[in-house]
């Protein structure tokens, strides 16, 4: 997959962590990773952003991003109060299939959900993915309340025609309750999809070379990792129905 659009459920799932492992894991296996951030809001001019953290945390990738807004709000909505023009779904395309033209691996990597809307037209990232026809990978919690959003999601990429390529939990807690257990086996039912990889809470606190020597457990070969579900559902959630 020479472009893989990256979303969440929502904000604060883990997003940018699990775009910096697929990173990782893509550089360990040799592959050359561009990490592309459509739009950035809530970072002031100099800043680091997500694409930043994900250099930070990953190692030597490629990265790019469209526009910046200072307030932390919808891109369209940042864009407005700012007085700057908004980002397009059809700038999104053309630049990550520009980097797709040099690298072996482009990150493209969503604000928020899915239908974040990125300009007054309500263009999304979903419209940027369907004009790739790119493959989208799902960021999603893993407690109570996940299972709604992370089928609603699903849903909307199917009703549009959308590779849903997997889901991936994007901070495991240390210590499981037991609806985070549970949606193990429930996650990929509701949305029909496979779990890719969970990332444990609190890994971007790790140094570098850390997070980079781990990354590749945290997610399934078919993100070129060696995590393997059944293994971390009979350790993680045992006796859980």
């Amino acid at each position: 997959m020479p472009v893989l659009v990256i979303t969440g459920t929502g904000t604060e799932v883990g997003k940018t962590v699990v775009t910096a492992a697929v990173a990782a894991t893509a550089l360990a296996a040799g592959r050359s990773v561009a990490v592309l951030k459509a739009a950035q809001t809530g970072v002031l001019p100099g800043e680091p952003g997500d694409a930043a953290e994900v250099a930070r945390l990953a190692g030597p990738v490629t990265t790019a991003e469209l526009a910046r807004y200072p307030e932390p709000l919808a891109p369209a909505t940042a864009a407005r109060r700012a007085g700057r023009a908004p980002v397009h779904p059809h700038e999104v395309a053309e630049a990550a299939a520009k980097l797709a033209t040099e690298h072996d691996l482009v990150l493209v990597e969503g604000a928020g959900g899915l239908l974040v809307r990125f300009d007054a037209a309500g263009g999304t990232l979903a419209d940027a993915a369907g004009l790739l026809s790119a493959p989208v990978l799902v960021v999603t919690a893993a407690g109570l309340g996940t299972l709604n959003t992370t089928e609603l999601t699903a849903r909307e990429l199917r009703s549009r025609g959308l590779d849903l390529a997997g889901l991936v939990i994007g901070s495991w807690p240390a210590e499981p309750d037991l609806a985070a257990r549970c949606n193990l086996a429930d996650l990929p039912d509701v949305t029909r999809a496979p779990l890719l990889g969970s990332v444990p809470a609190g890994s971007a606190a790790l140094s570098p070379a850390r997070f980079r020597a781990a990354a590749p457990q945290w997610l399934a070969p078919r993100l070129d990792g060696s995590w393997d579900v059944e293994a971390f559902r009979t350790r993680e959630a045992p006796g859980a129905p």
